[in-house]
């Protein structure tokens, strides 16, 4: 079935009147249009007949789906109530409780209600104390920072990459024919195998916009405390960071446990100018480190391409990531760093990613 859009109409329509095109010659003159001659034929006559391709009011299939009444209802299920949130209903719930089938219910949420439909988002889960703190340093670390410093901050992370990929189960889907029962699909085909652990590796990352370490892989078997962070990790990110950017640099760790130790502290305060330490970085902030909000996606997209079967693969994937990794995206998280930190001040410490 051939469908004409609105520019579609506007054009046949001027054509026909002004050049006194035929079906034929607007097939060859807009090869790329997919317009089929019997459509065109069909609404060039309706032009004819009546002077225009629009559709006649009252035309077409009756919509006896959209009553004041199903509106009232599919508005009162689609939507969360505002003593019980999420209590909100799915097009699919709506149509099992209600009759109302569910390509009805779509245009009625979209034409009638119109509504919009918009994504929910996975963030980190915020006390009323979180937020006070989130509030309280992020004022104090934008006091501190200038624009002009914080093209010299080392944002730092660690990572952990598994060997089985993550997963979006809404679009993990299989077609097959209509003809096909469920049944009789294949198991390789249906189902999605995982082991019970997957295996994984740790990494440790420095980025700013003079440039990056490169990537240090946290040992097998090796839980990352104090001891091991000071005299491992460090040892290998400062030399790193100071073959890039020589010694003015400002040095940034987030507020994990292990960057608590008194012994690391007093290792930073000798080797390195400044740092933005764990009483002054917001805690539970994955969504302030351009490390957690873009790079670790843009990585994860790039090594998850193609199936990872066991660790030394999936390293060498990270490495080519990380290798095939772009400055412009890493400059642009950056200088997206204290926008994201005036947004959470005016957010008080809450969220404010849906607000970007």
């Amino acid at each position: 079935m051939v469908v004409f859009s609105e520019e579609d109409h506007i054009l046949i329509k001027n054509l026909y009147k002004l050049k006194s095109y035929c079906a034929k010659r607007l097939i060859k003159e807009f090869p790329t249009k997919g317009w089929k001659l019997r459509a065109l034929n069909k609404l060039l006559g309706k032009l004819k007949d009546t002077g225009t391709t629009d559709r006649r009011p009252g035309s077409g299939r009756p919509n006896s789906a959209c009553t004041a009444s199903n509106i009232n209802t599919v508005n009162d299920l689609v939507l969360s109530q505002e003593d019980a949130p999420r209590s909100h209903r799915t097009t699919r719930q709506i149509r099992r409780k209600t009759g109302i089938s569910q390509t009805s219910v779509m245009p009625i949420i979209h034409n009638d209600l119109q509504l919009k439909c918009l994504k929910k988002r996975r963030v980190q889960e915020l006390t009323a104390v979180n937020r006070l703190a989130r509030l309280s340093r992020t004022k104090q670390v934008l006091q501190k920072f200038s624009p002009a410093e914080v093209d010299f901050i080392f944002f730092t992370d660690e990572k952990v990459f598994t060997v089985a990929p993550p997963v979006n189960r809404q679009n993990d889907r299989v077609y097959a024919p209509i003809t096909v029962k469920k049944r009789d699909v294949t198991a390789e085909r249906l189902l999605r195998t995982r082991s019970t652990l997957s295996k994984s590796v740790v990494v440790s990352v420095a980025v700013s916009k003079l440039g990056c370490s490169g990537l240090i892989f946290v040992e097998s078997g090796v839980k990352v405390n104090g001891a091991y962070y000071r005299d491992v990790l460090l040892q290998k990110m400062l030399p790193a960071i100071r073959s890039v950017a020589g010694e003015p640099f400002i040095f940034q760790q987030y507020s994990a446990p292990a960057h608590r130790a008194h012994e690391k502290v007093s290792l930073l305060e000798r080797e390195t100018p400044r740092f933005i330490g764990f009483n002054l970085w917001p805690q539970n902030s994955p969504d302030l480190n351009p490390v957690d909000y873009k790079v670790q996606g843009v990585m994860q997209e790039c090594v998850y391409k193609l199936q990872i079967k066991d660790v030394s693969k999936l390293k060498q994937r990270l490495i080519e990531a990380w290798s095939a990794m772009q400055e412009c995206v890493i400059d642009k998280a950056i200088d997206k760093w204290r926008k994201r930190l005036r947004f959470c001040v005016s957010a008080k410490g809450g969220h404010f990613e849906h607000k970007l």
